[in-house]
C-alpha cells in the first residue's frame, strides 16, 4: 500500500469518526430554556387529547431539548363547563428562549409587553418559525384564548371541542411573529389573533398554521 493509499484511509476514517461523534451528541441541548414554540404538530391536528395531551407533548419535546426537568405546560385555555384559562396554568415566571432571551418577567408583562417576535419565538430547539411572507408560514399558535389569556364565551367553539377535534371546528389562534395582514391589534397579537378555518392540520395550514403550542415551564 503506497503512502497516499494510507492517507486517504486515514481520512475517511477519521470522517467516519467525527460523523458518529455527531451522531451521539443529538439535539442541541438548553437546561435553562423555559419557553418554547412546538417544532412539529400532533399527530391529528387541533386534537391533542385535551389539555393532558398538550401538556405530554411540551414536556415531550422539552426532555428532548435537555430541559424536560421542569413541568411544562402548554398555553391553552377550554370552554364551558370547568372553563380553564391558559394564563392560570403556566407559572408566574419568568420565562426564558432556547437562546436565553427572557420574553417576560411575569405574568402581566407577558399578557401586555411580551418580548415575542420573530426573533425571540424560538421552537425547543431554538430555531425561529416561518413566519408572516413565507411559503410555508406557520405562525398561527393554538390557544383558544383572549388577549388576557383567558377563556373565551362558550357560545362558540374557539378550542376544536376543547382541544378533542381534529376535523371540523375552530379555535382560535395567535401570531406568533406579531404579524398579519393588517396592522392591527389582532394582526399583533401573539395569543388570540383571528379563528382557524378548520381543526384538521390541512385546514390549521390554509391560514397560516401548524398545529403548533406555546409551551412554558410552570415551576
Amino acid at each position: 500500500m503506497n503512502h497516499k493509499a494510507i492517507v486517504f484511509g486515514a481520512a475517511l476514517a477519521a470522517g467516519a469518526l467525527g460523523t458518529a461523534a455527531q451522531a451521539q451528541q443529538g439535539p442541541p441541548q438548553f437546561p435553562d430554556m423555559t419557553f418554547f414554540v412546538t417544532s412539529k404538530p400532533g399527530p391529528d391536528g387541533a386534537n391533542l387529547g385535551g389539555l393532558e395531551g398538550a401538556d405530554k407533548m411540551c414536556q415531550t419535546l422539552a426532555g428532548v431539548a435537555g430541559a424536560g426537568g421542569k413541568t411544562w405546560k402548554a398555553y391553552l385555555s377550554t370552554q364551558g363547563a370547568g372553563a380553564v384559562n391558559a394564563r392560570d396554568r403556566i407559572g408566574k415566571g419568568p420565562w426564558k428562549n432556547a437562546k436565553g432571551v427572557q420574553i417576560a418577567a411575569n405574568l402581566e408583562e407577558l399578557h401586555k409587553d411580551a418580548k415575542l417576535s420573530i426573533d425571540n419565538t424560538l421552537t425547543e430547539g431554538g430555531r425561529k418559525l416561518a413566519g408572516a411572507g413565507f411559503n410555508n408560514n406557520v405562525h398561527d399558535i393554538l390557544t383558544g384564548s383572549d388577549m388576557e389569556g383567558k377563556a373565551l364565551p362558550a357560545d362558540k367553539d374557539m378550542t376544536c371541542g376543547n382541544w378533542t377535534k381534529g376535523g371540523e371546528g375552530t379555535a382560535m389562534v395567535g401570531h406568533a411573529d406579531r404579524m398579519g395582514l393588517r396592522d392591527d391589534v389582532p394582526s399583533h397579537s401573539w395569543n388570540s389573533s383571528h379563528p382557524s378555518r378548520g381543526c384538521s392540520l390541512p385546514a390549521l395550514n390554509a391560514t397560516g398554521g401548524g398545529a403548533l403550542l406555546y409551551c412554558f415551564a410552570s415551576n
